[in-house]
């Protein structure tokens, strides 16, 4: 039956079916309600917000599963919240374009299209989210300036629970692609994200203060991490996700906004990894608050030609001014790095560098084979206060 948390994923897959096939046989009917029936208007310049938001409140107070349809064509969209609860299971099928706004004074918030407190939620249809990024990048000064303006995600799910995202597109957002947050037992799957490698903060999928999440059969290419695992994150599964071009799939960062930041029972397996700066990831700040990130595992991962194939960076600065002297105070124990393969693009293709105040406990590498052909050498390893083990083939050599 595979591991616990692959039959907890299991379980909950079939929950929510039979979820969505006992309120069907128990609900009055499903109904349609075509967002163009509330004047909708697919010309590519109209703003259809209004529209979009009747056609949800109406489908919201159905008494049966409500349909919200986004027929074929190229819808303007401002910023808008599609608030719960809703008196049934609700459907955002998106067969046509949806696209952001341009405009400076219309995009600067912390949102594009936003489902907030809503039990029981399907978005599909194969449609796209355009978040027209290339007219706000420009914009993404964070790094240097403090007091930069907060840039839109595309595809927000704000305390939703039993829900589920598949075959939609998500293209050019302005930030990150699709944002988890404080959500319970959410099924990402079949779904393309899509960025160019040099857009700025184009994370592809979020995870924070969630648990149970599954992300499987997706691809992502963007400018930044295709995955990043946030703080509060208790059970998320990964698998058969492509990741390229971008940052890799990262946990982290952790310990910079508070204490008892953690993130704990995320697997990673079956993916493949083409062209990232980063294979698989974890970052935490140095000096930082106390936190953790345990029971991690990381199973049958292809590296294509990535740079970083597997990092662990508890002195992570992504700034010119930091104290390398510092120490973080996260503790990482319990992780598991398995058949993992390739080929690297730098000599260092695994570099584990915990942090002095609390060491890595628990570390295992087992079957590595990640190949370098370039100059010095072959593939090396670095480890600095780790604490684990090593089984199986070693290459580079472990230094566990």
């Amino acid at each position: 039956m595979g591991s616990f948390l692959e039959q907890s994923f299991y379980f909950s897959i079939i929950s929510i079916s039979f979820l969505f096939l006992s309120i069907q046989a128990k609900s009055p009917s499903h109904k349609f309600f075509n967002v163009r029936s509330y004047g909708a208007v697919a010309d590519g310049v109209t703003d259809n917000s209004a529209a979009f938001l009747r056609a949800w409140d109406d489908a919201c107070k159905w008494k049966g599963m409500g349909r919200v349809l986004i027929p074929y064509g190229k819808y303007n969209l401002n910023s808008v919240v599609f608030n719960g609860p809703c008196n049934n299971l609700m459907m955002m099928i998106i067969k046509g374009v949806i696209k952001a706004p341009t405009k400076p004074k219309l995009f600067f918030t912390d949102h594009w299209i936003s489902f907030r407190y809503i039990n029981g939620l399907v978005i599909n249809g194969g449609g796209y989210l355009d978040g027209q990024g290339a007219s706000a990048w420009h914009y993404n000064d964070c790094y240097k300036n403090p007091q930069c303006s907060v840039l839109p995600t595309s595809l927000r799910l704000d305390f939703v629970n039993q829900s589920s995202i598949h075959h939609i597109k998500s293209i050019n957002s302005k930030n990150v692609h699709i944002s988890i947050f404080a959500s319970n037992h959410i099924n990402i799957s079949h779904v393309r994200i899509t960025a160019p490698e040099s857009s700025p903060n184009t994370d592809g999928i979020h995870v924070a203060d969630s648990t149970h999440i599954a992300i499987r059969h997706t691809v992502i290419g963007t400018g930044d991490d295709c995955i990043a695992v946030l703080s509060g994150t208790d059970g998320l599964d990964i698998s058969n996700v492509s990741c390229g071009p971008g940052h890799g799939i990262s946990i982290g960062s952790l310990g910079r906004y508070g204490p008892n930041e953690f993130v704990r029972k995320v697997t990673v397996r079956n993916c493949t990894l083409i062209r990232t700066q980063n294979g698989l990831r974890i970052k935490t700040w140095a000096p930082s608050f106390s936190s953790s990130a345990s029971e991690l595992e990381f199973v049958n991962v292809v590296m294509k030609n990535v740079r970083n194939p597997i990092v662990i960076d508890q002195h992570y600065c992504p700034f010119s001014q930091c104290d390398t002297r510092a120490s973080s105070s996260v503790k990482i124990s319990d992780v598991k790095f398995r058949n993992i393969r390739g080929i690297s693009e730098s000599r260092i293709a695994v570099s584990l560098n915990c942090s002095r105040l609390v060491p890595c406990r628990n570390l295992q590498l087992e079957n590595i084979n990640l190949v370098y052909d370039g100059p010095g050498g072959r593939a090396v390893s670095v480890c600095s206060n780790v604490r684990g083990h090593s089984y199986d083939k070693q290459l580079p050599p472990s230094c566990l």
